[in-house]
């Protein structure tokens, strides 16, 4: 039986490594969103990362999961491990997904879900007192997490109320 309580801090570390860069995307808009990929495209013609993935979601998600580690009781240089693998993951998911032609910002829930938060949960499995049991729990959960959201961005719209919003502004 895995230990909940264990899971709930991995999850809350995979939240900020995953939440905190599209909230700081959305507060600062194009603000401070130099690419990743510095703009590399490879022969074919596609950016190797794409448009959104930036240095500022990169930093934002390391520094978020380091703050939110020594929130937790963990230190923050474990935060920043935790951050960074995640971010690494999923860039590397990202250009793989630009190498089978799948569109930059087109979500695909459990493809993008699965590497971010297995390479992190992992690696860092003893510092972070997580058992076979508690990978597996907080995977399933996140995964489960991050459907949901999908399910609720696609019904709201890719940008949700903040953009309808807008639109509805503009449009009147």
């Amino acid at each position: 039986m895995p230990d909940m309580g264990t899971v709930a801090r991995a999850l809350l570390l995979l939240g900020a490594a995953n939440a905190l860069p599209w909230l700081a995307g959305r507060i600062l808009g194009a603000r401070l969103s130099w690419p990743l990929d510095f703009g590399v495209a490879l022969p074919d013609g596609a950016r190797l990362l794409g448009q959104h993935k930036t240095i500022r979601g990169f930093l934002t998600g390391i520094l978020g999961c380091a703050l939110t580690a020594a929130v937790l009781g963990f230190s923050w240089q474990l935060g920043m491990e935790f951050g960074a693998l995640s971010m690494l993951a999923d860039a590397v998911t990202s250009s793989l997904k630009r190498r089978l032609g799948v569109a930059p910002g087109t979500g695909s829930p459990l493809v993008d879900s699965v590497p971010e938060a297995v390479v992190p949960l992992v690696v860092l499995r003893a510092p972070l007192g997580l058992g076979a049991a508690e990978i597996a729990a907080a995977l399933v959960a996140f995964m489960l997490l991050d459907l949901a959201r999908s399910i609720l961005e696609s019904r709201l719209g890719r940008g949700g109320v903040r953009q309808r919003e807008v639109r509805c502004r503009v449009n009147s």
